[in-house]
């Protein structure tokens, strides 16, 4: 196997799959309204609420679900080898994520933009209500916690990393003012702008290192902790159209473009893959995963084929800018399938190092002592990237090696080896921080849906003090567990919870269907429900019973038994429901055709 034949499988699989499988669910299934006034429109304020051209849409729900997973996740699992985890992000992307991503945005856009916790609680019961509201806010929590941990990682001591991520907001910020009173609707225009002063920014970033400016932007990991809730605080308060859209849109040029530069590199140099398609660690026993290929694979790439964080997107500020129903395909659908390609260049970057190098860089010395391996070229590439490279555990640097290691054996750019490693490492950094922001918002949006319930005004999504309470309420709670570190004895939670959250939005998504009146194509969401939740499930009881109970680890054996317990509630109401409509007291024409949702 080599990179070039997984590049064009991919490639061809995503293509097919979105022109008939995505468009039949949309047109036959959803049945998308061109011509109905969608929330956008109905209820713009220039805030939350504006009406947003589908590309630049794409781009900041790309760069809103796109984090961490796609990168990391993949290079983590290719441990099982190049096959396993090369399916998941075909079979799971087509069938599971995407098609959880667009039921969900269709969803929140027939509620007004509304989050997957005042669904539930409306279209299945107050018990889901109540428990989904609960399992939200803490998977959220959660997620912001380990996603800015990643970046607070790659960006504190880094003046060049600070200024080129700095740089972005400011280039945002402009790019928003631009297309809203300079030149209205300037998208070509903004977008010119944007890429070179993006370009420019990243290019100075090593030159400004070394000025009093680079000094100033250096700061410690508590200080760049404080720096980046400060700006999830911002970025939930501030209008969309000023820097989250606008940000979104421009880091989504970087990270596609990125990933484009990789595709054209391998189909260049056509690296062979040298993970064998499976290897011994599938049956458990790995140095990186602690467990067998199922469930963990489909645990640990996560994002890179399904997440229940974009749960949270598509029916937090995406619903709230769509232009026409029709945009739902390309914005929902499409991004998702934009990720699962992230994730297989990541994979392939991953695979192309050859097995012992893989492993002498992605877990400790002291682990990697124990294997039994030999490296081969750990020296040539630490040499290349311009440091030691081995014992970094995690995958953001063995991604970072395996891309350029591809760009290496391109002859005119092999010399600037060094900048590529570099400068992937930063791109890691934005990747992620895209998904903090955006997610920063969409925990105001919940607390301000929850805090409705106690004091009436919270609900109000113009009240400005509700506005300012609940940002900062979210924004500080993730950053505490931050500056604190004790996010990083939960971070193992994380992946299981992610996906149990993707089965209960799954669940919803079949509810929507059968109010829709069609019952018989509900397989399209209640068998990656069936799966994913299964899957999940298991993999959390095997994380409490191996993992967690040994160590004597109670507070993850506490938080893992609840994240399951409101799971299980969830999935236990939603078969009562769908029992009662379908069988017992089945939904009449008249229940169909009032149906929100209809």
């Amino acid at each position: 196997m080599n990179g070039l034949t997984l590049v064009i499988i991919t490639l061809s699989v995503y293509a097919l799959a979105y022109r008939f499988y995505g468009a039949w669910i949309g047109a036959k299934i959803l049945a998308f309204d061109e011509n109905r006034t969608t929330p956008a429109y109905r209820l713009e304020n220039g805030y939350d609420y504006v009406p947003t051209n589908k590309w630049v849409l794409f781009g900041h729900h790309f760069a809103a679900i796109a984090g961490a997973g796609p990168l990391v996740g993949p290079v983590l699992a290719a441990q099982f080898g190049y096959l396993p985890g090369a399916l998941w992000i075909l079979i799971g992307a087509v069938l599971a994520g995407a098609v959880h991503d667009m039921v969900i945005l269709f969803a929140s856009v027939r509620y007004d933009g509304s989050s997957i916790i005042d669904i539930a609680r409306k279209e299945v019961g107050k018990v889901s209500g109540i428990a989904t509201a609960i399992a939200v806010l803490f998977i959220l929590v959660l997620a912001m916690a380990g996603l800015a941990l990643v970046v607070v990682n790659a960006l504190y001591n880094s003046p060049w990393g600070t200024f080129t991520v700095a740089a972005t907001i400011l280039i945002a910020m402009y790019m928003g003012i631009h297309m809203k009173y300079i030149r209205k609707d300037d998208i070509v225009g903004a977008t010119i702008i944007g890429v070179i002063l993006l370009v420019l920014s990243v290019i100075a970033g090593p030159y400004v290192e070394k000025t009093a400016l680079g000094h100033f932007l250096t700061f410690n990991a508590k200080q760049m902790t404080v720096i980046l809730a400060t700006y999830g605080f911002a970025a939930a308060v501030l209008p969309v159209w000023l820097l989250l859209v606008p940000r979104d849109y421009l880091s989504t040029y970087l990270k596609l473009g990125v990933m484009a530069l990789l595709a054209i590199g391998v189909i260049i140099v056509n690296p062979e893959i040298r993970m064998p398609a499976i290897t011994q660690y599938v049956a458990g026993g790995g140095p990186i995963i602690p467990g067998k290929v199922w469930p963990y694979v489909f645990i640990t790439i996560a994002c890179g084929a399904i997440s229940g964080f974009h749960s949270l997107i598509s029916s937090g500020t995406t619903p709230k800018m769509i232009k026409n129903e029709k945009d739902i395909l390309p914005v929902a659908y499409g991004a998702m399938l934009a990720e699962g390609f992230v994730a297989m260049m990541a994979l392939i970057a991953a695979t192309s190092l050859i097995p012992a190098d893989y492993f002498a860089i992605n877990v400790p010395p002291q682990v990697f002592e124990k294997l039994g391996m030999h490296p081969v070229e750990l020296q040539h590439l630490s040499q290349m990237v311009g440091e030691n490279v081995a014992g970094r555990p995690g995958g953001g640097v063995t991604l970072a090696v395996g891309m350029t290691y591809i760009f290496e054996k391109i002859p005119w750019i092999a010399h600037l080896s060094s900048y590529i490693y570099h400068f992937i490492i930063l791109f890691e950094a934005l990747f992620i921080l895209t998904t903090i922001d955006a997610g920063t918002r969409v925990g105001r949006y919940l607390l301000q849906e929850a805090g409705g319930l106690i004091y009436k005004p919270f609900a109000d999504r113009n009240w400005w003090p509700g506005i300012i309470i609940t940002s900062f309420l979210i924004s500080f709670s993730w950053g505490y567990l931050v500056y604190g570190g004790s996010v990083s004895t939960i971070w193992p939670i994380f992946g299981a919870s992610n996906q149990l959250l993707a089965g209960i939005a799954l669940a919803l998504g079949t509810t929507v269907i059968i109010k829709k009146g069609k019952a018989q194509h509900a397989w399209v969401t209640f068998v990656p429900f069936l799966f994913v939740s299964i899957t999940t499930l298991y993999a959390s009881y095997l994380n409490i019973v191996n993992n967690y109970l040994p160590k004597g680890n109670w507070v993850l054996v506490i938080l893992s038994a609840a994240v399951m317990i409101l799971a299980i509630t969830i999935i236990v109401d939603s078969f009562i429901k769908w029992y009662k409509w379908l069988v017992t007291d089945k939904l009449t024409k008249e229940q169909i055709e009032a149906s929100v949702f209809n």
